[in-house]
């Protein structure tokens, strides 16, 4: 497949391996980087996402990877809980500086845990009473059944209810928690000049923007933190959470110029507290996909819209260029694009690259 430009250039999508196009890409060219590589979970029994073989992949395309970022430019890489570590260390093998560790906390993740109970009953042959499930359709789509008979009213399942004396002593147990957590690492190509001033100076890139990426209203905006929240996860810790009330400029009686006043005078902390009251969610700025930012894509993984605009205003320079080697759904492009920014996308599954372009046009002929 051709590689693909939009209307007014300001997109540009290449087909292939990411390792091989980053190659074409000039040195110190690209101001961030925002992607969502493969986990190495196997996911949907890909051979290519093999947890043994991931922190290999991970040097692959971060080496040139941090040779297309400008000096001092940002990269967001999205993982998963338990492989996080792999990406991590190669980024940093290759060169890249390590800064934060992102935690995006949402509430839909489903558990894929394994009943230990059922488990054994089935090894010994205990068969349990068959029941039908409250919503039969419901749960078959939920367990991945998309066979014709999914809808039959008259599928029943395995019972919860142990049969054998083994089981009923390990009824309950299960092998995994509900995924509701995936980390995402900032990290940064190390500055060329001595200082981030100078770098930014020369490069334009190198800063966070803070201001951009503040968390509340318009009266009330917040410095932004290493946590997001859904909005599920956001409603989740409220509930569980007694309000409380910040208050705005707060004299300190410890003085000095670490709180903001000079040597021997006392300061104020208005900079960083609130004449508000709510929950500890306001705190953090909130993310969640709808089915319409989707516009027809069949990815298993999309990223919220929202979520990926956060992000790439948090790392991009005015005018900068934003490259996501793992392009999927197209969700980096969308957000880059519909905030003022250049973009360019690498993708290898042709699926994916038919369902980015079309989602692309779509969203340019919204906003014309």
């Amino acid at each position: 497949m051709a590689d693909w430009i939009n209307s007014d250039g300001r997109v540009k999508l290449l087909h292939g391996d990411c390792v091989q196009r980053m190659e074409e890409l000039p040195s110190n060219s690209i101001d961030a980087i925002v992607t969502d590589p493969p986990y190495g979970l196997l996911f949907m029994g890909k051979k290519w996402d093999d947890i043994s073989r991931v922190k290999l992949f991970h040097h692959k395309w971060a080496v040139p990877a941090l040779r297309v970022l400008k000096p001092g430019g940002y990269i967001l890489s999205c993982s998963g809980d338990r492989t996080y570590h792999r990406m991590a260390v190669a980024l940093e093998d290759v060169g890249f500086d390590i800064r934060h560790m992102i935690l995006y906390l949402y509430g839909s993740g489903f558990p894929k845990s394994q009943d230990i109970s059922k488990s054994i009953d089935k090894k010994l042959g205990a068969e349990r009473e068959k029941i039908q499930p409250g919503n039969a359709p419901a749960y078959q789509r939920r367990i991945g059944n998309t066979r014709p008979w999914m809808d039959d009213p008259d599928h029943k399942i395995d019972s919860s209810v142990p049969i054998s004396d083994k089981a009923k002593e390990w009824e309950g147990w299960g092998t995994a928690l509900k995924p509701a957590v995936e980390p995402i690492c900032l990290a940064r190509k190390p500055l060329k000049e001595k200082t981030v001033a100078s770098n930014v100076i020369h490069h334009g890139t190198g800063g966070l923007n803070i201001d951009a990426s503040r968390i509340g209203t318009e009266d009330n905006r917040r410095y932004p933190s290493n946590v997001i929240l859904d909005k599920e996860a956001a409603q989740l810790l409220d509930s569980q959470n007694d309000p409380t009330q910040s208050r705005r400029n707060v004299l300190t009686s410890k003085p000095g110029q670490i709180y903001g006043g000079g040597d021997g005078l006392p300061s104020f902390t208005g900079l960083y507290s609130f004449d508000d009251f709510g929950g500890p969610s306001r705190f953090f700025y909130t993310a969640k996909a709808s089915v319409s930012e989707r516009r027809g894509s069949q990815h298993p993984t999309i990223k919220p819209l929202a979520l990926m605009k956060y992000l790439v205003t948090l790392i991009t320079p005015p005018g900068g260029t934003v490259l996501d080697p793992f392009a999927g759904s197209g969700t980096t492009l969308e957000a880059a694009y519909t905030l003022g920014f250049s973009s360019v996308g690498i993708e290898m599954d042709i699926e994916n690259l038919t369902t980015i372009i079309r989602r692309l046009e779509q969203m340019s002929m919204q906003l014309e």
